[in-house]
C-alpha cells in the first residue's frame, strides 16, 4: 500500500509536464477551437474525450501511484485557479483567455466574414431569432456570438 504514496517519477517532473500540457491545452481550446464547447456536439464531446486521453501520457509519463496523480491534478487546479484569479483581476490577461463576443449582425444585416469566421450557419441565426420571437432580421439592432457560444440577439426599439 506505500508504493502508492511515494513518487514513481521526478515531482518536478510531474509539474513541468503538468504545466506544459496545461499551456498547449489552453492555446488550443482559445485560439483554435474557441467557442465549440458552449455547444458542443458528439464531435466536440468526442474530441475532448480523445484530447484528455492523448494528453495523459504527455502530462504525467511514467508516473503511475497516487502521489503522481495527486500532484499532478494539484499542479493543473493551480493553474487554473491562477489563471481565474489574474483574469479576473489583470484585463490584459482575460483578453488573452476569454474570447470577445463577436458581431454577427447589424441593423437587420448579416455580417458574412464574421459569420464565416465563427462558423455560424444560417439555421443557427434562424434558431436564435425564433428564441426571441422573431421570424426575420428586420427587427435586428445587433446580433452577436458570446463567449461561450450562445447567440444573443438585440432588437430594435
Amino acid at each position: 500500500m506505500g508504493e502508492f504514496l511515494h513518487f514513481s517519477i521526478s515531482p518536478y517532473e510531474v509539474i513541468v509536464r503538468g504545466t506544459a500540457m496545461y499551456w498547449l491545452l489552453l492555446l488550443i481550446f482559445r485560439f483554435v477551437l474557441r467557442r465549440d464547447f458552449g455547444t458542443a456536439g458528439v464531435p466536440g464531446l468526442l474530441f475532448v474525450v480523445l484530447l484528455g486521453d492523448a494528453a495523459q501520457n504527455g502530462m504525467i509519463g511514467e508516473g503511475h501511484t497516487l502521489a503522481d496523480s495527486a500532484l499532478l491534478v494539484g499542479v493543473l487546479a493551480g493553474w487554473n485557479y491562477l489563471l481565474d484569479f489574474l483574469a479576473y483581476h489583470v484585463p490584459f490577461v482575460s483578453r488573452l483567455t476569454d474570447p470577445p463576443a463577436t458581431l454577427i449582425a447589424k441593423d437587420g444585416r448579416l455580417l458574412q466574414r464574421n459569420l464565416r469566421r465563427e462558423h455560424i450557419t444560417r439555421e443557427e441565426i434562424d434558431s436564435a431569432l425564433r428564441s426571441e420571437g422573431l421570424d426575420d432580421l428586420t427587427r435586428v439592432r445587433r446580433m452577436y456570438v458570446e463567449p461561450d457560444g450562445k447567440i444573443t440577439v438585440l432588437k430594435k426599439r
